[in-house]
């Protein structure tokens, strides 16, 4: 029954109707509703995981999210990610997480995998990380890509959080599952093209004032372009480095 995990899956539905936001699911059929398969979700925001995990729950399933291992020092989130069998990445040493998640796989749990790995402040899908699809390809399960789009307007990098009563429309989108075949190359690039997909078609279907932050510069928007958003990930990836020099 996973009693903390249910309790999760009550507050998230009671925050979504408090807050009046609107979310709409498209191919939840595309979620097995059995076995294991790694679900590779755009990154766009901090609250991305709760319109992903809804979609699953849907489905009558719960998503185990690999997530950074730095979360599980909040005292609160900690004792969470120990009760939900959440997996905690060490970007310095990630090869623990990657086994755990193998395990959960083989054993017919759907793993949430980030394949950008950090928030896309263009709101374009970033490079990704090969992790997805090796974990894939290990423990032989199909990766199902799922497009969040709208979550970013309550809380993104940059930005204010927008919380309240605000009733953001949100789009979640699931793709066909993606056999874990070919070389790592090929099924990466399946997966991104696949995703590519679901993401234009989810943002054409969605509201697109012009110079709204959250929209991409390709559709009007004010938010950085790719380039200007990779040099803003450089400069804060810099800044942290200089911190911890300092620190120690």
């Amino acid at each position: 029954m996973e009693p903390v995990f249910r309790t999760l899956e009550i507050a998230a539905q009671l925050a979504v109707r408090a807050t009046g936001t609107r979310i709409t699911y498209q191919g939840l059929e595309h979620l097995p509703a059995t076995g294991g398969a790694v679900v590779a979700i755009n990154h766009t925001g901090y609250v991305d995981f709760l319109p992903a995990a809804l979609a699953v729950m849907n489905r009558k399933r719960r998503m185990r999210f690999m997530i950074k291992a730095e979360m599980s020092e909040v005292t609160v989130v900690g004792w969470l990610i120990r009760h939900t069998g959440t997996i905690t990445v060490d970007r310095q040493a990630g090869a623990g997480a990657y086994a755990a998640a193998v395990e959960s796989l083989r054993a017919g749990e759907l793993v949430g995998v980030y394949p950008e790995a950090t928030i896309s402040r263009s709101f374009e899908l970033k490079e990704f990380k090969t992790g997805a699809v090796r974990m894939a390809q290990e423990a032989q399960v199909p990766i199902v890509p799922l497009i969040v789009w709208g979550a970013h307007r309550i809380w993104t990098k940059d930005h204010p959080k927008a919380l309240g009563r605000k009733k953001f429309p949100i789009n979640v989108a699931i793709g066909q599952p993606v056999a874990p075949s070919g070389t790592a190359q090929e099924l990466a690039a399946t997966m991104r093209s696949e995703m590519t997909q679901l993401l234009h078609t989810s943002q054409s279907a969605y509201p697109q004032p012009p110079g709204a932050f959250w929209l991409p510069q390709r559709l009007g928007g004010s938010a950085p372009s790719p380039a200007e958003a990779k040099a803003l990930d450089a400069a804060e990836l810099a800044e942290r480095a200089r911190r911890r020099a300092k620190r120690s």
